[in-house]
């Protein structure tokens, strides 16, 4: 069984600009996570886009929507900014139904050392191993279903809305 791994941006792969104090862009970290975390899992890595969720555009979420139709794998784990997770969550929950999908990010950037990115992976490539046909979010060791949950900006974690 493996399992598709699409890069859309987020926290998950911002890098640090120590001249300006700003996050940017430059490639993903998934391969160096996966790496680090000895991960055994046959996967399959496709970078989708490198952006901030707050700036995705219907047009990103189609290619998004797209790419997850046309994968062969049945298995799907979305690495995503946590701003517009549920957004994105809830149009693939419209549009596909014979896969399993499981969308993940981080609170704090990989390149920090003390990101909850790794864990967030590694727990979102368990759940879609084991979760069956659905749209799933995964974070802080937690999965909701795509329209059970949402992020509770004072808190910083993601929690159930019922």
């Amino acid at each position: 069984m493996s399992i598709r791994i699409f890069v859309t941006g987020g926290t998950f792969d911002k890098e640090y600009n120590e001249l300006n104090g700003q996050l940017f862009f430059k490639d993903t970290h998934i391969q160096e996570i996966l790496k680090l975390g000895r991960c055994r899992v046959d996967t399959s890595i496709r970078t989708l886009m490198l952006v901030d969720s707050l700036e995705m555009t219907d047009t990103d979420r189609n290619i998004i929507i797209e790419s997850c139709k046309g994968a062969v794998e049945n298995k799907i784990v979305i690495t995503h900014g946590t701003d517009t997770m549920t957004t994105t969550a809830k149009v693939l929950a419209e549009n596909i139904n014979n896969k399993t999908i499981v969308i993940t990010g981080a609170m704090i950037p990989y390149k920090f050392g003390s990101s909850d990115g790794l864990f967030n992976l590694g727990s979102a490539l368990a759940f879609a191993q084991t979760l069956p046909v659905g749209v799933y979010i995964a974070m802080n060791g937690k999965c909701f279903p795509w329209d059970n949950c949402r992020k509770n900006r004072q808190s910083g974690v993601f929690e159930e809305v019922n």
